[in-house]
């Protein structure tokens, strides 16, 4: 029977700052999703620019055919921060990684006292 929108029905609406906190149960995993999405858009970038085949990044990047698919398709869930800094540097390409400035003036003053 479909409810007819009386009382025991409420509709919950959730606003988030990115589409990695709306997929994150934690800030952490959040944070972790956005750094091998930058990753991989980048190395797929390098991947296009030059023009390989699947093959080609494959052997360039020192991993399988296969896993180029993947990272061309943006299975996140299959890379690791790991394997995609190995990739980048298997391509001349060193990764560097810069902590941001906290966004609250609070958490800084939190984090400073811990």
């Amino acid at each position: 029977m479909l409810n007819s929108g009386e009382g025991d029905m409420t509709k919950t609406t959730h606003s988030f700052k990115s589409v990695w906190d709306a997929l994150a149960d934690t800030p952490e995993q959040a944070a972790n999703l956005r750094a091998r999405a930058g990753l991989m858009r980048q190395i797929t970038d390098v991947i296009k620019a030059n023009g390989w085949t699947q093959i080609d990044a494959g052997t360039k990047c020192g991993v399988t055919q296969p896993r180029i698919n993947d990272l061309l398709r943006g299975r996140i869930s299959r890379f690791s921060l790991d394997a995609l800094v190995n990739m980048a540097a298997a391509l001349g390409r060193p990764v560097r990684v810069e902590l941001e400035p906290p966004k609250s003036k609070r958490l800084s003053r939190e984090r400073r006292s811990a």
